[in-house]
C-alpha cells in the first residue's frame, strides 16, 4: 500500500507540484446504540482511500480516491496538480509552509485489548443490562446507551522526504436515563472519558456501579427546583469543564479561524494576534497548556497531518494568553519558525485544517480537593457533566449548560437544581476562577464530535481538568425569560 501513496507522490512532483503529500487511510469504525431493550443502531464500516495535497505556484491542490489501481491513484495525482494550477490564476498571497525536517515515524496507541476483536454481542449486551438496571428505577421511562470504537491506520509521505505511520485506535462510551412525569421529561447521563485505548477503556463494573446513581439522579432532576435569575459562585467538576474550554477557548485559539481562513461555525476569534503576550485570558491560576503528546490523549496520533510530530506548549500560562494551535501554512503569521503540529483531516477525501489540539486545564499548583472548594463556597452552584451551549462568533459571549445542578448553601450541595445555564465572557469567566483543585483530582476527559469546516469535518481531542470553582457568574437568565414568556425549557 506504501507503494501506492509512493506513486501518487511521484506523479504530483513529475506534473509540477512545488510540495507534495499523500495520505493513505485505512479506517475501522462501530457505532453500536441501544434504547431501552433493544438494539438501535449496529453499524461496522471499513473505508480505505488516498488524499493527495500539493502546492503549485503558491496556491493549493487536494483530490482523493477510493479507487487504489495505479491509475486512479496517478489520476488522483493528476487532478490535485490541476487544481492547484487553476486556483493560482486566482491570485491571492501564495501558500509558504514554514519548515519542517523529514522524519520517519511509526506510532502506535498502547492498547491492551484490540476492540474489534471482542464480540459485537458482548458489547450490545453490555448496553442493554445497563438500559435494564436504569428502566428498574420505576421512574425511568426511557434509557439510552451508545459505544464508539474506532481504528485509524495510516501512511503519510511527503517531497520533504517525511515517511510517517500511524495506528490510533479509540474507545468510548455513554448512557442517559429520562425521567417523565408531571409533564415534563428531564434526563441524567454517565459518559467516562473517551480515550485512544483499546476496549479495556470500557470498563464494565464502573458503569453498571454508576446506574442506579445515574437513574435516581434522573427522577431526582424531574422533582429539581427551578434555578433563579442570580449572580453566584459556580463549582465545576472536569467532566463539565471539557466543552466550556472546548468552545471558549479551543475554537478561539485555532489560528486559522484568527485569520479569518476559516469561518464556518461561530468561525471567528477575539484572540488576535495583537493579543499575544498582553491579553489577560485568565487569572493566575488558570494555565491551559497543548500536549499533542498526550498518553491516550484524543489528539495524540503520532504527528499531523503536515508531518509535524506532536508536541506540547502554552496556550494560557498562568493566565497571559501566549500561543496559538497552528499548520505549517499559518504558523509563520505569528512568527512561528515551526508548525505546533495541529494540522488534521478526519477523512482521506478532506482536506487538513487546523484543528484543537489535547487542550489542558492544568491543575493547581498547592494541595487542594473538590471538598475543600465546595466547603469554602458558602453559596454557589454545582454543575456536573457537558449540555448545552452557544458562543458568538467572536467567541467572547458564551451561554453554557450542564448535565446535572445542585445548589451549594454553607459548604453543602441542598438540593437540585433544573434550567440551569450560565452566561459570561470569556476573559472575563476565566478571569475569575479562584480556585482550582490539585492533580489528584484532574480527570481527562475529551471530545469525540468537534466539527469545524464547510463541508463540515468532525474531530477529536482531549480536554483535561479539575474541579474549579467561578466568582460572581450570571446565571439562570435563560430559563426567566423563558418562564416570563410562558414557554418551558430544559436544558
Amino acid at each position: 500500500m506504501k507503494d501506492l501513496a509512493r506513486l501518487a507522490l511521484d506523479t504530483a512532483v513529475q506534473r509540477g507540484a512545488e510540495y507534495a503529500d499523500a495520505r493513505l487511510v485505512r479506517y475501522r469504525n462501530q457505532n453500536i446504540g441501544t434504547e431501552d431493550r433493544r438494539v438501535s443502531a449496529l453499524a461496522d464500516t471499513e473505508d480505505v482511500g488516498l488524499g493527495v495535497r500539493v502546492i503549485v505556484s503558491g496556491a493549493w491542490g487536494f483530490s482523493g480516491t477510493c479507487d487504489l489501481t495505479r491509475e486512479g491513484v496517478q489520476a488522483c495525482a493528476a487532478e490535485a496538480v490541476a487544481i492547484a494550477k487553476a486556483s493560482a490564476t486566482v491570485g491571492g498571497k501564495e501558500v509558504q509552509l514554514v519548515p519542517e525536517p523529514r522524519a520517519t515515524m511509526r506510532f502506535a496507541t498502547p492498547y491492551q485489548v484490540d476492540p474489534f476483536t471482542v464480540p459485537i454481542e458482548d458489547k450490545v449486551g453490555l448496553l442493554l443490562e445497563i438500559n435494564d438496571r436504569l428502566l428498574a428505577n420505576s421512574g425511568v421511562k426511557k434509557a439510552h446507551g451508545h459505544m464508539t470504537l474506532r481504528r485509524a491506520d495510516r501512511t503519510l509521505l511527503n517531497s520533504d522526504g517525511s515517511d510517517l505511520e500511524s495506528e490510533v485506535v479509540t474507545t468510548g462510551v455513554s448512557y442517559r436515563a429520562t425521567a417523565v412525569g408531571e409533564g415534563d421529561a428531564r434526563s441524567r447521563s454517565y459518559e467516562p472519558p473517551s480515550r485512544t485505548k483499546g476496549y479495556e477503556n470500557i470498563n464494565r463494573d464502573d458503569l453498571l456501579a454508576n446506574t442506579e446513581r445515574v437513574a435516581e439522579q434522573a427522577v431526582e432532576h424531574l422533582k429539581a427546583a427551578e434555578c433563579p435569575a442570580i449572580v453566584t459562585d459556580l463549582v465545576l467538576d472536569p467532566l463539565h469543564l471539557a466543552l466550556t474550554i472546548h468552545e471558549s477557548v479551543g475554537h478561539a485559539t485555532e489560528l486559522d479561524r484568527v485569520l479569518g481562513m476559516e469561518e464556518s461555525l461561530a468561525g471567528r476569534s477575539f484572540a488576535v494576534p495583537s493579543y499575544l503576550g498582553n491579553l489577560k485570558y485568565g487569572s493566575g491560576l488558570v494555565t491551559f497548556k497543548a500536549d499533542n503528546t498526550l498518553p491516550h490523549g484524543l489528539a495524540t496520533h503520532g504527528f499531523d497531518d503536515d508531518g509535524v510530530a506532536g508536541q506540547s506548549w502554552h496556550i494560557v500560562e498562568d493566565g497571559l494568553f501566549v500561543g496559538y494551535g497552528t499548520s505549517r501554512e499559518v504558523a509563520g503569521e505569528v512568527g512561528l519558525t515551526r508548525s505546533t503540529g495541529t494540522c488534521r483531516a478526519d477523512h482521506w477525501g478532506s482536506i487538513p485544517i487546523v484543528r484543537i489540539p489535547n487542550l489542558l486545564l492544568m491543575p493547581g499548583k498547592t494541595p487542594l480537593t473538590p471538598e475543600e472548594i465546595m466547603a469554602d463556597t458558602k453559596h454557589g452552584i454545582y454543575i456536573e457533566g457537558m449540555g448545552s451551549f452557544s458562543i458568538d462568533q467572536m467567541r467572547c459571549n458564551f451561554q453554557f449548560g450542564g448535565d446535572a445542578f445542585w445548589e451549594i448553601r454553607d459548604g453543602r450541595r441542598v438540593r437540585m437544581l433544573k434550567n440551569v445555564t450560565y452566561q459570561s465572557m470569556t476573559t472575563e469567566f476565566w478571569g475569575s476562577v479562584d480556585a482550582v483543585a490539585d492533580e489528584r483530582f484532574w480527570v481527562p476527559n475529551g471530545v469525540l464530535n468537534c466539527g469545524k469546516g464547510d463541508p463540515m469535518q468532525v474531530s477529536q481531542m482531549t480536554h483535561g481538568a479539575p474541579t474549579i470553582r467561578v466568582r460572581n457568574v450570571k446565571v439562570g437568565a435563560a430559563a426567566e425569560v423563558m418562564r416570563q414568556s410562558g414557554a418551558g425549557s430544559e436544558v
